[in-house]
């Protein structure tokens, strides 16, 4: 789907008054927002394009100078929108990586053949990625080689070793 949209970060407050918004990275490492363009702000039905971001870090987090933000209001209107990025114009994963959006909704079927739902979103634990997999429940599979024996996105499935029971 090259022309679906990816959350990439969203707008989480306003940095001064010139039209600066702080920003929230959902990338790794968080700079590689500002590498992706153009960004969509997308809040409610609103989607504005921005061909030329200025990102930079500031202390822990990054800020961001969007085209025709230009003061303190414009830069508050926008708090909370989501920073979307088409996806061709993501790097092409390598053999066996997957972004996590590729992941989402996918059928989860165990070794044995017991269909365990889809996977809704991921969770980054710092130890491992977590599937968040909703069926006739919610379970947590860790996303490690142990567990995932196949992921294969062309026939929307991942198979797992796991206890259905667990």
């Amino acid at each position: 789907m090259p022309d679906r949209l990816l959350a990439m970060g969203r707008i989480v407050g306003i940095f001064g008054v010139a039209g600066w918004v702080k920003v929230e990275s959902f990338t790794e490492p968080r700079e590689n927002l500002g590498r992706y363009r153009p960004w969509h702000v997308v809040r409610g039905d609103d989607d504005r394009e921005v061909a030329r971001p200025r990102l930079r870090a500031h202390g822990k987090g990054l800020v961001a100078k969007l085209d025709g933000i230009d003061d303190r209001d414009a830069a508050a209107a926008l708090v909370g929108a989501e920073i979307r990025v088409s996806r061709d114009r993501l790097p092409k994963p390598k053999a066996g990586e997957y972004y996590w959006a590729d992941l989402e909704g996918l059928a989860v079927r165990t070794v044995d053949g017991v269909d365990l739902g889809s996977v809704s979103h991921l969770i980054a634990t710092g130890a491992n990625d977590v599937l968040v997999v909703h069926g006739d429940r919610e379970r947590l599979v860790p996303y490690i080689p142990d567990v995932v024996r196949r992921v294969d996105p062309g026939a929307g499935l991942i198979e797992v070793d796991w206890d259905p029971e667990f």
